[in-house]
């Protein structure tokens, strides 16, 4: 209380309060600089048919914050309700239906801009007053929907990252281009013993800290197994390749094999074949293709390898045994320690474009000696996308999961050069279908033992 009865924030509040607004500050300027990249002309493209045109995705930023914070937690008016429909979720075609609109179906630039200053405005007024604690709504105890505001907004800055990857490079301003190649280390397997790994939050001792299907946490036996040291190379796909890979049956199940056919992919997402030789289509240009970096392919790509190789992608539960496990039994918040994430620890936290050579940041190996579980590519993994038990959607999100519970979705864990460091967290599910071809996403094989 102060002097005459008024409640003051407590110097707690103040602070989250002034780490939120910092925090939204940030993630604004990274899908503002993104949207920057694209020349107006361009704004209206769609470099990938599975998703929205750009101009789509600069009104849903605002929108979606002023669907959640405005209008669920705070409960005001709409600002625009028409945009607040129109701009208020993207696409996922599972049944192969692409969408059709045109540019014209959409509004003028300016006016989604106009819209946008008028939300972010609005928006920041009302986060300055609130006073953490005692919020005016559940949904924003210790800033819980501010910060998944926050993180949704990054995860776009990934994901429209890898859309404007496909524009062509005069729709884009020029940036920086790859560095030079290296020299991938010597495959070689790591033996992980068997033992217990933890997925997942408590609920009870962090109740706001993540995304629904992060909960609840829970302990699994694993057993033994080998995982590859590095993640599979350009390189190694090349041989792939060169056995005759995509045209081998047997390395594919039937719904990877009849995509093949539909989609008369040969190679990947992320390859350019010119004459003399294959190259790699990096975000500003494309240079050779640089045997020691990471493949980013689809999960049908990465499980067909396997099977070429005898092996198979490890689960999320090895993933975590091999990441975040200790030889002496007990369990890492990182691969590398306790200690958050720094620029020499992996090529995340949008550090880079595009990928870098493995191996080059022994400083995030894990307790094991494995490399680059955290950043350079998301890792497939073999698991379907599905609720731990004790699962409770979203209260103000209910969708944000649980659409995606159909079977039809596989977990990736770690990071990309462009995954922002707060979604590096142990916890922290990703997911994708199995067809996709446009991610961030590598992988590595794990042989059973025993």
């Amino acid at each position: 209380m102060g002097h005459h009865g008024q409640v003051i924030a407590s110097d707690r509040s103040l602070e989250l309060r002034g780490q939120l607004r910092e925090r939204l500050t940030t993630a604004r300027a990274r899908t503002d600089a993104l949207f920057e990249l694209v020349r107006p002309e361009a704004l209206y493209e769609r470099p990938i048919p599975e998703r929205h045109r750009i101009a789509f995705y600069i009104g849903h930023l605002e929108a979606f914050d002023a669907n959640l914070l405005l209008d669920s937690c705070l409960g005001r008016e709409p600002l625009r309700p028409d945009f607040e429909r129109l701009f208020a979720f993207g696409i996922d075609p599972i049944d192969g239906r692409l969408p059709d609109d045109e540019p014209a179906d959409w509004p003028p630039v300016e006016e989604i801009r106009a819209y946008n200053q008028q939300a972010r405005r609005t928006l920041d007024t009302a986060l300055a007053t609130i006073d953490y604690d005692q919020p005016p709504s559940p949904f924003l105890e210790q800033g819980w929907a501010v910060t998944i505001a926050v993180e949704h907004r990054l995860m776009h800055a990934e994901t429209l990252a890898y859309m404007l990857h496909r524009l062509p490079y005069d729709s884009k301003r020029r940036g920086p281009a790859p560095g030079p190649p290296g020299v991938a280390p010597k495959p070689r397997l790591v033996e992980i013993p068997a033992g217990r790994a933890t997925l997942g939050l408590e609920r009870a001792r962090q109740p706001t800290l993540g995304w629904d299907n992060e909960y609840e946490a829970h302990e699994l036996e694993v057993p033994a197994f080998a995982i590859e040291a590095h993640d599979v190379t350009n390189g190694d796909w090349l041989r792939f390749m060169e056995a005759g890979g995509y045209q081998e049956r047997s390395f594919w199940d039937a719904p990877a094999w009849a995509w093949l056919a539909a989609s008369g992919v040969r190679h990947p997402g992320f390859w350019v074949e010119r004459p003399g030789g294959w190259w790699c289509r990096g975000m500003f240009g494309e240079t050779p293709l640089d045997p020691s970096t990471p493949v980013w392919v689809s999960h049908s790509e990465a499980s067909a390898y396997a099977r070429w190789r005898g092996r198979q992608l490890p689960s999320e539960a090895e993933f975590h045994r091999a990441a975040y496990g200790r030889p002496d039994g007990g369990e890492r918040a990182f691969p590398w320690g306790e200690a958050g994430p720094g620029p020499r620890h992996g090529a995340f936290g949008f550090s880079s474009w595009d990928p870098s050579p493995i191996g080059t940041h022994p400083a995030g190996d894990s307790g094991f000696g494995v490399s680059d579980l955290v950043g350079n590519g998301w890792e497939w993994t073999r698991t379907v996308f599905a609720p731990f038990d004790g699962f409770e959607p979203l209260p103000f999100y209910r969708g944000y999961s649980a659409d995606f519970f159909d079977g039809l979705h596989y977990v990736m864990k770690g990071g990309s050069p462009r995954t922002d460091a707060s979604l590096l967290r142990r916890s922290f599910r990703n997911w994708f279908q199995p067809h996709y071809p446009h991610v961030y996403a590598t992988f590595r094989c794990v042989v059973p033992r025993g």
